[in-house]
């Protein structure tokens, strides 16, 4: 029997049922390869065909689809939370996929952003029909989403992030692109830690209206929070331009606080690796005439006086920046470590260890010149060294 075009449905029944069972079969049909290939969906996609599913059983309860589409929508829906893996009743499951939103929703705000909806309009009239307002992602904001809103607000303001997430969740079920809303709940989600979530609503907010300075605001702090800092930088840039008159001191604060992140990671990426660096730690200890200051050395080995205890902590010893280097350079120099091991002052501190005894004084160890000497060899000399670097 022929199918009766309903009042208010887009595509004869008989077309849709068509369309789903295709693309059933190509969902099995491409999408099947994850089992047999052992790789699994990622997070993101799951989630996605969380939304989808969502979307497919709203469309059938708010008259978008006829009950008689039911059988076809079920089978959709079967096939793919059975091919992802998902379980659409998972209520905590189908709240982190759509975090309040809906896909319809969210499709609505891209469509804005995009011009699809103006240029769809443009195409019709010149084809000669008649265009007819496209439909736009709600915004304005009612008296009970504003009442919810407010119930958002004491919530953070009594630090209950949770209450306040699902206030401004249930605000913007009825003005899904309300900036003010998505921005609010960033905030939220900041203050509870879940940064990621932050920075997708602060996006959202800013698209929808890039005048927006606040949105700006909280979307730089959660890039920050990631470890984004040049995106964090570019937030509260943008921010400080919807601002106006060079922008507020906390936007500037958080423009200041990212900028020196930026150069404190740039410097870090440039920074050559601690082997390579020739006595940059001693030299910030540097004494008269580019003489390295060893005093925090003999301490470490058992104090000036000597003879205090046994034989140093060579774990300690080597993890001191101004050690490792001056053994390096002996390692390196056999003429010198010739040089020093002739010394009857060290071949008697050798001698020392051998027999078990004590520290010796290393201050009247220091007081030789000739050491004096190779120590200023070894440790660079120079009043330029001794400056300190950076």
């Amino acid at each position: 029997m022929k199918q009766k075009r309903k009042s208010g449905n887009p595509l004869p029944a008989f077309h849709i049922k068509l369309f789903l069972t295709a693309a059933t079969l190509i969902l099995h049909r491409s999408l099947g390869t994850y089992y047999f290939s052992n790789m699994a969906p990622s997070e993101s996609k799951k989630r996605l065909a969380l939304a989808i599913v969502d979307f497919l059983g709203s469309s059938l309860k708010d008259g978008t689809l006829t009950a008689e589409d039911a059988d076809s929508i079920e089978i959709a829906q079967n096939c793919i939370a059975e091919t992802f893996g998902v379980d659409p009743t998972d209520s905590a499951a189908m709240q982190d996929a759509l975090g309040g939103q809906s896909l319809f929703s969210i499709y609505n705000v891209y469509e804005k952003l995009k011009g699809k909806t103006a240029g769809g309009a443009a195409t019709a009239a010149a084809a000669g029909g008649e265009a007819k307002p496209a439909a736009q992602p709600k915004s304005n904001a009612t008296p009970e989403s504003d009442k919810l809103k407010s119930e958002g607000n004491a919530a953070m303001g009594r630090k209950e992030y949770d209450a306040a997430i699902d206030l401004y969740t249930k605000a913007l079920a009825l003005a899904p692109s309300n900036p003010i809303y998505l921005s609010n709940r960033a905030a939220a989600y900041s203050a509870s830690g879940q940064h990621t979530k932050a920075a997708a609503d602060a996006e959202l907010a800013v698209n929808v209206d890039p005048k927006y300075a606040r949105a700006w605001s909280r979307l730089g702090l959660a890039r920050y929070e990631l470890g984004d800092a040049k995106g964090a930088v570019e937030a509260y840039e943008a921010g400080i331009e919807a601002e106006g008159n060079g922008g507020s001191d906390a936007m500037k604060r958080g423009l200041e606080t990212s900028r020196k992140k930026v150069e404190e990671m740039k410097r870090a990426e440039s920074a050559p690796p601690a082997e390579e660096v020739d006595n940059a730690p001693g030299a910030s200890r540097g004494g008269p005439g580019g003489m390295p200051d060893l005093s925090s050395l003999a301490s470490m080995l058992g104090g000036g006086a000597g003879g205090a205890g046994g034989m140093p902590d060579l774990g300690s010893l080597m993890s001191n920046p101004m050690f490792a280097s001056v053994a390096q350079n002996l390692m390196s120099n056999p003429d010198m470590l010739n040089n020093l091991m002739s010394n009857p002052r060290l071949r008697q501190m050798a001698e020392s260890f051998g027999n078990g005894g004590g520290m010796p004084d290393m201050s009247s160890i220091m007081s030789d010149p000739s050491l004096a000497e190779m120590a200023r060899n070894m440790m660079g000399g120079g009043a330029g060294r001794g400056a300190g670097g950076q």
